[in-house]
């Protein structure tokens, strides 16, 4: 290995060619991060060199070049290991400076700067040998198209939307304006731009020998410039592992590799708060399906790397094992986004986990499906991906912490490999039933009942959780049940287009009036109940507003008109829309939630114990416990706020000064004003000498029960 600083006048003037491998990733610099400030730096240091300064200088970083054993008679080659952003981007804007010498016929110039991009005819042999780079395969029809125009328009290039035609034509917007800024001095000025770009940008050029381990070199340096993606790393690694002549290599990533770099596998998605490449994750997700173990996100390179180590197969049956798992990943999620037609039980489980963001469960999934294994029945399929989802589902219902499931899915998948795959299903039913812990726990129809009894779902729930929910209850009614795999009806609801409607609206006081002894806090309570909410058009849902329920082109009859939806059709047949009946209708459709999410029989949560943390209580969990009732007062703690009072609705809202709140937290910022206060520390119950809320949670996570002294 030799270590040098060079300029881009020894590195590019020489005949030879600079090769990108086609595993490395696509170019993908832009013009905030990358190129404006490129093209400043060049400013400074042109107009710093025409002021004859010596120290004219701009440091760009560091490119790993590899050199290549070629032919007698053809180009020098050297791969270009680490750093092809840098370089391909100084390609694009010395052929920019170019053209803009040829424009201006300052031909001499245009020669100097030229000799930089391209080599000249007699060592030619081939119509890429033309150019000192060639990048990498998904980028050379861009790069040929716009670098063999001597005056390209941008625009009507048929690639005009890839990157590497607008770096080009944003260097060549650049160059043309900064020469004109001064017509008198246009001439010296492109003297010295040609001289800064050429002598005085300094490059680390790491130099290795074709027997030197590149790898180490390339994982060394990789964070700089804009970072690689999991998948990019192990792209890398796996074709330099493959160790295999151009023509091989190309072939293997174009029947494994390539379809990872199309925008499905490209897609930005989210995994609880990290945002991935489609493809980093599918790879995170299949190594833990691989592996059983978890894998966390800033490990997955290093993950695969000691799985290739250890599982000592050839790169090619790892790389087919790899596509073969991706195809059936890609089908069964271009699947689920089907919002018109009837799903499979797995694309339906897709759709709904895509709904609830919930991706700790593909690793199963992929286990489930991997085509490497033996076939799991269609019946212990079904009963393990309907197992899975109401394990999800209902946890998520009773607003459970999502802490530490990624490691009771691992656990999970460890036990699923030492069971015949004919049994797969029933052992998942078995887990699930024995879990007791928070992070594990299934939770049984009395916890799901309580939990959605009061809940103020619009506000509690996401809303495509919560269009999710009210989407599987409308199949239901529809004969699209989750039970089983034959449809009743004729058509699913259409998912993912529909809004979430209030039928009695949030704003209720001008066209709502409250029946007798009837308060508006009573009916504060309810309004954002699941027996309140139901799914319409996104057009009819503004229409509808705030109108009243009865009258010519009011709620009920647009509903009528307009709605196909069942759940709204249950709804419009009642000639009035109050508290008893969203109470009544609630309690319905809990009742759908129970029958679409079942629970094995005789399963119950009694003596589970306490919550999974603190912060994970509500008042509505302390009213159920029996730590405060209905009416109880709460006061502050603090001196500062001493007349500030707090009432205990029967929902579990705490209700101050005529407005409602859903957290103490709320409560106290709410009432003080103040940007940000604990709640559960704020408030204590009776009077100064109660037990603060704090106290109490602490007392229901372990599993204490009430007291009548509590709740004065």
């Amino acid at each position: 290995m030799h270590t040098n600083v060079q300029n881009p006048q020894a590195i590019f003037n020489m005949p030879q060619q600079l090769l990108v491998p086609l595993f490395q990733r696509q170019y993908v610099w832009s013009e905030e991060l990358q190129w404006s400030p490129l093209w400043l730096d060049v400013v400074r240091v042109t107009e710093r060199l025409m002021t004859h300064d010596p120290h004219a200088r701009h440091f760009l970083g560091a490119v790993v070049l590899q050199q290549e054993a070629n032919a007698t008679g053809t180009l020098m080659t050297r791969t270009v290991i680490d750093g092809q952003q840098r370089l391909t981007t100084l390609q694009l804007l010395f052929n920019a400076i170019r053209n803009e010498m040829l424009r201006l016929d300052m031909d001499a110039l245009a020669k100097r700067i030229g000799d930089l991009v391209e080599n000249p005819e007699y060592q030619r042999r081939s119509p890429e040998d033309r150019f000192k780079l060639w990048p990498t395969n998904r980028d050379r029809d861009a790069f040929a198209e716009v670098m063999s125009s001597s005056a390209p328009d941008h625009a009507t290039l048929t690639h005009s939307t890839e990157r590497i035609v607008q770096a080009h034509a944003y260097f060549s917007t650049e160059v043309r304006q900064w020469l004109e800024a001064d017509s008198g001095m246009m001439e010296t000025r492109a003297s010295y731009l040609v001289d800064a770009v050429a002598t005085c940008l300094q490059i680390v050029v790491i130099d290795l020998q074709a027997d030197e381990d590149a790898q180490e070199i390339f994982e060394t340096l990789n964070a700089r410039g804009t970072p690689l993606t999991a998948a990019d790393l192990i792209k890398n690694l796996v074709f330099q592992r493959l160790n295999a002549n151009p023509e091989i290599a190309e072939k293997v990533y174009h029947q494994y590799w390539e379809q990872f770099e199309t925008k499905f596998w490209e897609e930005e998605v989210s995994s609880g708060r990290v945002l991935w490449s489609r493809s980093s994750l599918f790879l995170n997700q299949w190594l833990t399906s691989q592996t059983q173990q978890d894998v966390p996100s800033r490990e997955v390179f290093a993950s695969f790397k000691r799985y290739l180590d250890d599982v000592h197969q050839p790169i090619e049956q790892v790389l087919q094992h790899i596509k073969d798992c991706a195809d059936i990943y890609e089908a069964m999620i271009r699947g689920s986004q089907d919002h018109h037609k009837p799903l499979t039980v797995l694309e339906r489980f897709i759709y709904r986990t895509s709904a609830m963001q919930s991706e700790i469960i593909r690793p199963i999934v992929i286990w489930l499906t991997d085509p490497v294994l033996a076939s799991v029945p269609s019946d212990q399929l079904v009963l393990s991906l309907n197992a899975l989802e109401s394990w999800l589902v209902r946890r998520m219902l009773v607003r459970e912490n999502t802490a530490g499931q990624n490691r009771f899915v691992v656990e999970l998948l460890r036990e699923l490999a030492q069971v015949n795959r004919d049994e797969v299903g029933m052992r998942i039913l078995e887990v699930l039933k024995e879990q007791t812990a928070d992070a594990s726990y299934w939770p049984d129809d009395d916890l799901v009942r309580r939990s959605l009894e009061h809940l103020a779902a619009y506000k509690r729930l996401s809303r495509g959780r919560l269009r999710m929910i009210l989407e599987a209850l409308e199949d239901e009614r529809r004969g699209f049940s989750l039970v089983g795999v034959n449809a009743k009806g004729e058509q699913p609801v259409v998912r993912d287009e529909c809004t979430v409607e209030h039928i009695m609206p949030q704003s209720w006081g001008q066209h709502w009036p409250l029946n007798t002894g009837v308060t508006g806090l009573d009916r504060d309570a309810l309004i954002h109940t699941l027996g309140n909410l139901t799914l319409v058009s996104k057009s009819l849902n503004p229409s509808l507003s705030n109108d009243a329920w009865l009258g010519e082109k009011k709620k009920r009859a647009e509903l009528k008109k307009h709605s196909s939806i069942k759940l709204t059709a249950e709804v419009t047949e009642h000639e009035v829309w109050d508290e008893s009946l969203i109470q009544a209708r609630t309690e319905e459709l809990i009742e759908s939630v129970l029958r679409v999410w079942p629970i094995p029989g005789g399963h119950s949560n009694d003596g589970r114990g306490g919550l999974a943390q603190p912060s994970d209580a509500t008042i509505g969990d302390l009213l159920r416990a029996g730590f405060v009732t209905p009416g109880t007062v709460l006061v502050t703690s603090h001196t500062d706020f001493g007349a500030l009072r707090a009432v205990v609705t029967p929902n579990g809202s705490l209700e101050v000064d005529g407005r409602l709140f859903e957290t103490p937290s709320g409560a106290a910022v709410g009432a003080t004003k103040r940007r940000a206060l604990n709640g559960w520390s704020f408030w204590r119950v009776g009077d100064q000498t109660g037990p603060r809320l704090m106290e109490l949670r602490d007392k229901l996570r372990a599993g204490d029960g009430g007291n009548d002294s509590q709740t004065a």
